[in-house]
């Protein structure tokens, strides 16, 4: 949610950022408008409290002088306050829910170089880097690659739970633990505080982390209960924190965060195949900053650095993708992706998500942060994926496929798998005569 204080004062810059986004500007009116109406409502509720204070005052005044005739007419008068008060305090509170639900729909402020654009084919190739492989070989996908291999089994997933889900076996099991490891001890070696979830948050949670109309149409919802399985470890870690007052000195606090994640996948793209890029279940690291105003921007760069220093590590070649003013999220103020090459697809896949949420998410759940000296301020978030590792996988099995229809495993991650150095087939041993 953004800061009221600083929509009051600069309405226009609100207008601006509509405009940038596509949105109707005649909203900012309208929240204007309602501000006016409940600031008016609490300012006559204010009044009447005073003035309540104020003939409690003279009704004493008037018994201590003897003068009853006073002291009976200003009671009466006091009698009269509660009702208007709590009349007044009603219609403030709906005045407030009103302002409030509409202010949740006004976007964060984008920062001011984010490209515009209508929609993701407007957005912006920001870098290329690394290598992308060529083949002198009829290429497998990745799905092909893990049957064959017998280190995945779709089918019985699809029996058991339908599409989107799988079972992980033998060589790919051990790779996603691979991966889930590797990025623990590099995040560890970064000085991030190392975080395990829970996979459930409560509503307000939700409705701080994202836009919640888009969140409920893609997550579950626990039956009967005020739950909903994450999405992403970034939810369960920005609701840690809530409604804590952290110290200055002790920031920033970085924190990294390993959890299953779930998600419908609902929309345009759906579940309409097997294999491992797009499904229900997940496993997924996410890093996490919280941070005064003025540092926000140095560690978006960092969050940035560390999972451009992953894909490097293993391999895989990656460009980044700038969200435009059309594409990207009303909670955010700058967002961009970066991608891997699929050789099977002659295309790039996002695989991480890098966004600077400023205030809007810390505000909605009162995080603040505490100086020595002056004001208390609402800190900043921010996060960047550190490991999908059910895409890099499909990365991994697409890029490093041999003519054989083994696959290499990237260097980096051959002690979590036991110096094992390629994905293959098994040759059965002849039995003895």
């Amino acid at each position: 949610m953004i800061d009221i204080k600083n929509f009051r004062e600069n309405p226009n810059a609100y207008r601006d950022n509509n405009k940038k986004k596509g949105r109707d500007v005649k909203l900012i009116d309208v929240v204007l408008e309602l501000d006016e109406k409940w600031r008016k409502l609490k300012k006559e509720g204010d009044d009447l409290r005073r003035e309540r204070n104020k003939i409690s005052e003279e009704i004493n005044k008037a018994k201590k002088t003897r003068e009853e005739k006073t002291a009976r007419e200003l009671i009466m008068k006091a009698k009269e306050i509660p009702a208007k008060l709590r009349e007044l305090e009603e219609e403030e509170k709906t005045a407030y829910e009103k302002l409030k639900k509409e202010l949740k729909k006004i976007p964060t402020l984008m920062e001011k170089n984010v490209p515009v654009g209508k929609s993701d084919k407007e957005n912006v190739v920001r870098k290329k880097a690394g290598k992308i492989p060529k083949f002198n070989f009829p290429l497998k996908t990745h799905v092909e690659l893990a049957e064959n291999l017998d280190v995945a089994d779709f089918d019985a997933s699809a029996e058991v739970d339908g599409n989107g889900f799988y079972y992980l076996k033998k060589e790919l099991a051990l790779l996603n633990q691979a991966l889930i490891h590797f990025t623990i001890d590099f995040m560890v070696k970064k000085d991030f505080v190392y975080i395990e979830p829970p996979l459930m948050v409560h509503r307000k949670i939700a409705e701080a982390a994202e836009d919640f109309a888009a969140f409920e149409a893609k997550i579950y919802k626990v039956q009967d209960e005020d739950l909903y399985l994450i999405p992403t470890a970034e939810h369960a870690i920005l609701g840690m924190m809530l409604g804590k007052s952290v110290p200055e000195g002790k920031l920033p606090l970085k924190f990294f965060g390993y959890s299953m994640c779930f998600r419908k996948e609902v929309g345009a793209h759906g579940i309409n195949e097997k294999g491992l890029w797009r499904t229900h279940q997940f496993n997924k690291i996410e890093q996490f900053i919280f941070c005064k105003p003025n540092d926000s921007w140095k560690y978006y760069n960092e969050l940035k650095k560390n999972s451009e220093e992953i894909m490097k590590k293993l391999g895989l070649p990656y460009r980044i993708i700038e969200s435009c003013t059309g594409d990207l999220g009303d909670w955010k103020a700058k967002g961009e992706d970066i991608e891997v090459w699929r050789p099977t697809i002659k295309d790039y896949g996002e695989v991480m998500s890098l966004s600077n949420c400023v205030d809007s998410q810390a505000r909605e759940l009162g995080i603040v942060g505490v100086p020595r000296k002056g004001e208390r301020y609402v800190l900043h978030t921010l996060n960047n994926t550190a490991m999908a590792t059910s895409r890099i996988m499909v990365a991994i099995l697409e890029n490093f496929q041999q003519k054989d229809g083994s696959v290499k495993i990237p260097k980096v991650l051959q002690k979590y798998m036991g110096g094992k150095k390629k994905i293959e087939v098994k040759k059965e041993k002849k039995k003895g005569k």
